[in-house]
């Protein structure tokens, strides 16, 4: 599936896994941003329109999808999908599953050091990966949930901690490393950052049918964890694992 072909594409970017937004972008160009309120269920289609309706362009005009794919809320992950493929459904439009890390990681001010973006997994754990300056990740840490301790044991300092999580880890991370770790914990993934990652994405061949993505949660329900015995998804890392 590819977007038409007349310059740069015109993109819609959701993210409800931690932080409710969208925003429209054309290319990697940023037209416009939004922020919602919870509960997105009730926010997101509303400030979907409203974008639109301020460029004076219709859903038809949109030629792709880019979504913050996980992991995050439960909830909000689920809300985002079902949008997305409400509004794509009967279209031929592509979508791009960004991860939700890779999104926060994106708007991580210059310093010394790699990123590692971190968001609170609950039970004392968050979910955390390391990108390069480039955005690509980065094999010492793969995306995974991790205790503190594990954390650290990982972690290669100089680097930038972002997120939330960082909050959660931060009394560990400073005995540890002091100040050679900066720690952000007030950032939260946007829209804008899932569509410029998604806009490259597209940019490179990359999309997908809107009806065949799923939320990359990382952990796995407590349901699914009793049933398989497996507390992460394929290709999640779980340093409790001996």
């Amino acid at each position: 599936m590819h977007a038409r072909e007349r310059g740069p594409a015109l993109l819609l970017a959701i993210e409800s896994a931690v932080a409710p937004g969208v925003a429209l972008l054309r290319g990697e160009e940023l037209l416009a941003e939004r922020a919602c309120s919870h509960p997105a269920a009730e926010t997101l289609l509303p400030a979907i329109a409203s974008l639109l309706a301020e460029r004076g362009l219709a859903i038809a005009a949109v030629d792709a999808f880019a979504i913050s794919i996980g992991p995050g809320s439960f909830t909000g992950l689920r809300v985002g999908l079902a949008t997305l493929k409400g509004l794509a459904f009967g279209t031929s439009r592509p979508a791009i599953a960004v991860p939700t890390l890779a999104a926060l990681a994106c708007d991580a001010p210059e310093g010394e050091g790699p990123v590692v973006a971190a968001l609170d997994a609950r039970r004392d754990e968050v979910y955390a990966a390391a990108f390069d300056a480039a955005g690509a990740p980065l094999a010492w840490l793969p995306e995974g949930v991790y205790r503190a301790s594990a954390l650290c044991a990982a972690l290669r300092a100089p680097c930038r901690l972002v997120g939330d999580g960082a909050a959660i880890v931060a009394d560990a991370v400073r005995a540890a490393f002091g100040s050679a770790v900066s720690l952000e914990p007030a950032r939260v993934p946007r829209a804008a950052a899932v569509g410029r990652l998604g806009a490259r994405a597209l940019a490179q061949g990359a999309g997908a049918d809107p009806a065949s993505l799923v939320p990359r949660y990382v952990r796995r329900a407590e349901a699914e964890v009793r049933r398989s015995g497996e507390r992460v998804e394929p290709g999640a890392a779980d340093p409790t694992r001996g």
